[in-house]
């Protein structure tokens, strides 16, 4: 007892200590304003929940369907249930570890009579019950179980920021697929245009050449853009069922197709966006979040690694009643107990504990240049997106005023024609300057939806909302 008194008085005196360094966040990369941002902004586009971002009514039901359904996001849900369930485990270690047992022997010792050991001339017939309680209780002197409860705490929360990682994929990865479905649109009806119009000159050369009016060579060149506009049509529209297939996976359903709302033109696509701070990233984007939890939880691994050098002081204790009879044993007759307390460390395990300490520090060194690559990853993201969601508002503007003097010249150029003041070349090479022109149109407006998207992915949007408010939203608000 006396021994048992003189642990719990040590376990006292070294409740606080816990070895391996504590975490503090490494300095990384912080510079006042984005590359492409103009100035310093307090608001940013990830203030904004997913739903005001993206405006399509349309859009904004296909990714409440697939924040419901989505495999991905239910997957990254069980994953933070079994991180939560692993916090438990590395938290019941603080208790005693408290069992049960119940052991019924029946022997005959012949060879004990045989060297004349039993006062009776035949074998022995020995019964022994016996039922007890035990006990044992690791003392937490150098912090071995704080750190790891610390390291499986710091992987929950590194596994919900992978969940909430997975919520802001999913729905930038289905806005972008639903704004390159609607460009898509685009470009099949551009390619029906063309077809059309190839179709008319067409239909015009043969009408002349019966007449005499037109010649051969003219007819089967007419004929040969016919069929090369006309070949895009399927082309386009495989694509268009790829992408509706693409979706489709998304919103966790069979492959079919997928409604349209608002035309690629009509989306609102705002020149100059407000990106916040750069330093509100490392508390916004979900990775980045993911990145450091990874890290503290390196960190306190390190900690278990050290607490390895040092003795473990266990308390044990059995409590029950053994006896030759059952009766006895179920009355508590014959009463066993045991109190003790163990103390065991290492002495030589040929360099096991250092190497696995070294590697420890390793593993948590290549978590923090991880994050601080994340870091610069992320800000080059951000810088991406800003840079060409400007330059393509300029590149936009320039080429539609291409597109419109192509339509000009045209439709001068038909009028030549009829009137017989040029040839049809003239005619050939504006309509095959005009329909790719109309295409890469198309390409920009795409490109500038598709930057915006990545904006709001890259800093982090919807970063405010509860798990609850990501999936549920839908119920609430209008449209």
């Amino acid at each position: 007892m006396r021994a048992l008194g003189a642990a719990l008085l040590a376990m006292t005196l070294l409740a606080g200590c816990a070895v391996g360094p504590d975490y503090k966040r490494p300095t990384v990369a912080d510079p006042q304003v984005f590359r492409g941002q103009p100035s310093p902004e307090a608001t940013s586009l990830a203030d904004l929940p997913w739903w005001e971002a993206f405006q399509d009514p349309v859009l904004k039901d296909l990714i409440r369907e697939a924040l419901a359904s989505n495999y991905s996001v239910q997957i990254a849900a069980a994953r933070v249930r079994e991180a939560r369930a692993h916090v438990g485990e590395a938290q019941s270690k603080f208790f005693p570890w408290i069992g049960y047992g119940f052991t019924a022997q029946d022997q005959r010792n012949g060879i004990a009579t045989q060297l004349g050991l039993n006062s009776t001339s035949g074998p022995q017939a020995q019964q022994l019950y016996a039922g007890v309680l035990a006990m044992s209780w690791e003392m937490d002197l150098w912090g071995r179980i704080r750190r790891s409860t610390e390291a499986a705490q710091a992987n929950l929360l590194a596994t919900a920021d992978a969940q909430r990682g997975v919520l802001l994929s999913l729905v930038s990865d289905l806005a972008q697929a639903y704004f390159e479905l609607l460009a898509l649109d685009v470009n099949l009806q551009i390619a029906r245009n063309s077809t059309d119009a190839f179709q008319s000159t067409y239909n015009l050369f043969k009408d002349r050449l019966q007449y005499g009016v037109a010649s051969e060579l003219q007819t089967s060149r007419a004929q040969g853009s016919l069929g090369a506009a006309q070949a895009t049509i399927p082309e386009v529209e495989a694509k268009i069922a790829a992408k509706e297939n693409q979706i489709c996976i998304l919103l966790g359903r069979t492959p079919g197709p997928i409604p349209r709302g608002t035309p690629m033109y009509d989306q609102p696509v705002t020149p100059t966006v407000p990106a916040g701070l750069p330093s509100a990233l490392l508390e916004r984007r979900p990775d980045l979040r993911q990145a450091e939890q990874e890290m503290v939880r390196a960190n306190a691994l390190v900690g278990v690694a050290k607490a390895d050098f040092f003795p473990k002081l266990s308390l044990t204790a059995l409590l029950g009643t053994a006896s030759p009879e059952l009766a006895a044993v179920t009355h508590g007759a014959s009463l066993v107990w045991q109190a003790g307390a163990g103390l065991a460390g290492p002495i030589f395990q040929g360099g096991r504990i250092l190497s696995n300490y070294r590697a420890h520090v390793a593993q948590w060194e290549q978590t923090k240049f991880q994050y601080e690559q994340a870091v610069l990853t992320a800000l080059r993201e951000v810088s991406d997106a800003l840079t060409v969601l400007a330059k393509l508002t300029q590149a936009e503007a320039a080429q539609a005023t291409s597109v419109k003097g192509l339509e000009e010249a045209v439709s001068h150029a038909n009028d030549r024609y009829l009137y017989g003041l040029s040839s049809y070349y003239e005619v050939l090479e504006a309509e095959q300057e005009l329909f790719p022109a109309q295409n890469k149109l198309a390409q920009i407006r795409r490109d500038r939806l598709l930057a915006y998207v990545q904006l709001y992915k890259a800093l982090g949007g919807g970063w405010n909302l509860t798990d609850e408010q990501w999936i549920d939203q839908g119920k609430t608000s209008g449209g």
